[in-house]
């Protein structure tokens, strides 16, 4: 089961993301975005990706005018009708969630598989405000949707197989690959890579220059990007948020969110969203300094 009629809730840039992925896969989309603001902002930034793939030459002209035609955009929830899969990806709040999935077991087909793209949230909690727990499921991209090939695919103890096994269908239909992940608290990626980060700070905190550290890691672990520099493009304020849900979670004490994160976030400085983190930033992104 590839499904062939997909329905996105949420026009921000995750949204507008697998939207894009979705409609470039062949698949017929439906984006559901209430703001009317967003839902313009969405289709600018799909069309602005798009282009820029004309230019690049990663696809056609006429690819890319075939994937706009696959997105159709609506203001109303109950356009969900109809539709194979639901893909949720509003904010990262369980209560918004557990509220918009009530909406959409109450819209969507009987056999229709709601999925979230949360990145660690509990897909148990998630699913228990529906009739339907056993096709309720994560389905996690990352950033950006269209260039990242991961997905973590994340049943509860209650999705049933069925599901798990038509989420595996429909990830390698849009061409991404998938892993399995158990239903606890940051699901793979995250509960590996935020530690880490969290760490990282530890090292400022304790004296550590955030170049240093990023150097340090970027020359002997061999990874792209160091671990503050990550910090500041995902959000510090966003990273903390993970960091608290892993602690909360788990309950366990090597979880516990740095304090200088914490007084970071509290003084507002989130990274290159506000131009402050533990790096300046200028208004295109680019770093200046260390603020540290």
């Amino acid at each position: 089961m590839s499904f062939e009629k997909v329905a996105v809730v949420g026009g921000g840039l995750m949204g507008a993301g697998i939207a894009q992925n979705a409609a470039e896969s062949g698949k017929r989309v439906i984006i559901i975005e209430v703001n009317q603001e967003k839902a313009n902002e969405a289709m600018v930034n799909i069309e602005k990706q798009l282009d820029l793939k004309v230019k690049k030459e990663k696809i056609t002209e006429n690819e890319k005018v075939q994937a706009l035609k696959n997105i159709t955009l609506k203001n109303d929830i109950e356009y969900i009708k109809g539709a194979e899969l639901v893909i949720e990806a509003v904010p990262e709040e369980i209560e918004i969630k557990k509220k918009v999935f009530v909406q959409l077991d109450q819209y969507a087909d009987k056999q229709t598989i709601l999925a979230s793209n949360t990145s660690g949230l509990s897909i148990a909690e998630i699913g228990s405000v529906t009739q339907r727990p056993d096709k309720v499921i994560g389905f996690h991209y990352f950033y950006p949707v269209p260039v990242m090939n991961l997905v973590e695919i994340t049943p509860s103890i209650i999705t049933d197989n069925t599901t798990v096994e038509a989420m595996f269908d429909f990830a390698y239909s849009i061409g991404k690959s998938p892993v399995r992940c158990n239903d606890y608290p940051g699901f793979l990626v995250n509960r590996l890579l935020v530690p880490m980060v969290n760490e990282a700070v530890y090292c400022v905190m304790e004296g550590a220059k955030p170049s240093d550290v990023d150097k340090a890691m970027k020359l002997g672990a061999n990874h792209r990007m160091g671990p503050l520099t990550l910090a500041d493009f995902v959000g510090l304020d966003v990273l903390l948020a993970t960091m608290e849900g892993l602690y909360n979670g788990f309950q366990d004490s090597k979880y516990r969110p740095c304090p200088l994160l914490k007084k970071v976030v509290e003084s507002g400085n989130f990274g290159v969203k506000t131009g402050q983190g533990f790096y300046y930033y200028d208004d295109s992104g680019k770093q200046l300094g260390e603020v540290i």
